[in-house]
């Protein structure tokens, strides 16, 4: 396979993975990138908005954008950080942890389809060789 045919299977593949995902999403009217904050918040706990920002590889304008979006649904909080005054954290709310499990769970249904012509063996290997390229 040359890299012309790499690069397009590659994308093939991320285009289905994010309309599956999307698809995931509908039930509950979240956008991806509502869905991916409330994944960092899920595996980091409380974070600071610019720690957020920079687990989400966005501006720290755009962060709090997004919290302001989860904010008014109730899903996070926004509370003064312990060990530094100036400094406020993020914190998933009750309603907004059991949304990020939920939420969790439909995504690695869907990959599951995605990836359902693969064998064990044949997931494990590109688990590994997407680590090898993954910053």
């Amino acid at each position: 396979m040359d890299d012309e045919n790499l690069s397009e299977a590659f994308w093939a593949v991320a285009r289905r993975l994010r309309q599956h995902s999307k698809t995931a999403l509908e039930p509950w009217d979240l956008s991806p990138s509502l869905a991916r904050a409330l994944g960092v918040l899920a595996r980091h706990g409380d974070v600071r908005l610019s720690s957020l920002a920079e687990h989400l590889r966005i501006a720290p304008r755009s962060a709090t954008e997004v919290v302001d979006a989860l904010a008014e649904r109730g899903l996070v909080e926004r509370r003064p950080d312990p060990e530094d005054r100036r400094a406020t954290q993020v914190v998933a709310t009750e309603a907004g942890t059991e949304l990020g499990r939920a939420v969790q769970a439909a995504r690695a249904a869907e990959a599951d389809r995605v990836f359902a012509t693969l064998g064990d063996d044949d997931r494990a290997e590109l688990t590994r060789l997407l680590r090898l390229l993954a910053p």
